[in-house]
């Protein structure tokens, strides 16, 4: 299995004034202890932290000499984020700022743990039970001039063309001989995508998901937020399920099973296609993770076209 990572900075590696700004944030004095956090894409920081008085915080920073992309997700999650309505399941956001160099996010530190991979039953029906709450309490979306889901996923799940032009020689023999009727698929996937005006997650993981003790779901990570279907975040993250182990089912209860192929076949293309790419700078096992997933979805799709 391929673990996402990027190689990240630290909190010691933040300017002493990008430090002091987020300590005034979180109050309590200075940062007495740091928990560096292992995973996910970004070069930046993701550090619990814990102040000489005893707040705590989950600090996010980023700096475009690192990563362009990151500091403008890192812009993008700040202003989501912080636009959240009160009761969403969604971290607390504490402060941050935007020095020009510095994107800063200061988060509710949530105690919590990723659900297991390969999933287990009760932590995928959890799962998807916590993403209708989500959906019911951004539904209509309370976040204003977001990019739609469409907008956002239809050149990634177009991508199959980019493979029709040149496929690549060790490309999976049952893809290439269905690349026709895979581009057609991906098609009514994004044609799927242009209803609904919930605000989505859009980029659904098991590392982007905290379980509280009590049994809570925490969705976090918000940079690709955007308005769609109800349904999407469900479906997207079936997707993982389904790379990782495990039965999808309950997240794609009552979707309709062409939307659920054309949205998987849609991902395909593009894990494929990506994989294929140069790594971005910080970011070196990017590629093979996202050829891993993609290699994934190719069985589950093979059984879903019955060949």
């Amino acid at each position: 299995m391929v673990v996402a990572s990027g190689v990240r900075i630290g909190w010691h590696d933040l300017p002493g004034p990008v430090r002091r700004e987020i300590e005034r944030i979180i109050g309590g004095g200075p940062v007495e202890t740091v928990e560096s956090q292992a995973g996910g894409f970004s070069p930046g920081t993701a550090d619990r932290v814990r102040t000489a008085g005893g707040r705590r915080a989950f600090v996010k920073a980023v700096t475009p000499a690192l990563n362009a992309d990151s500091a403008a997700m890192a812009r993008a999650e700040l202003r989501i984020s912080a636009a959240m309505p009160a009761g969403a399941p969604v971290p607390r956001v504490l402060g941050g700022f935007d020095d020009g160099e510095w994107v800063v996010l200061v988060l509710e530190d949530v105690a919590g743990a990723h659900p297991r991979t390969p999933w287990v039953e009760g932590e995928i029906r959890g799962a998807a039970a916590a993403l209708r709450d989500l959906a019911a309490a951004l539904t209509p979306a309370p976040i204003p001039d977001l990019p739609t889901a469409a907008d956002r996923l239809a050149p990634a799940f177009g991508e199959w063309r980019e493979i029709v032009a040149d496929p690549p020689v060790d490309l999976d023999p049952w893809a290439a001989r269905h690349l026709d009727d895979l581009c057609a698929v991906a098609e009514r996937g994004i044609a799927a995508l242009a209803t609904g005006d919930t605000v989505t997650h859009t980029d659904l993981r098991a590392d982007n998901i905290l379980i509280r003790p009590d049994g809570r779901y925490v969705f976090i990570d918000w940079p690709w937020g955007c308005t769609g279907p109800d349904w999407l975040d469900s479906v997207l993250l079936a997707i993982n399920v389904v790379v990782h182990g495990g039965d999808p089912g309950p997240l794609l209860a009552g979707v309709d099973r062409e939307i659920v192929v054309g949205v998987f076949a849609g991902a395909a293309g593009y894990f494929l296609h990506r994989a294929r790419q140069p790594a971005p700078p910080g970011l070196p096992t990017l590629r093979e993770f996202q050829r891993f997933q993609g290699d994934a979805l190719l069985p589950w799709l093979r059984d879903a076209f019955g060949d």
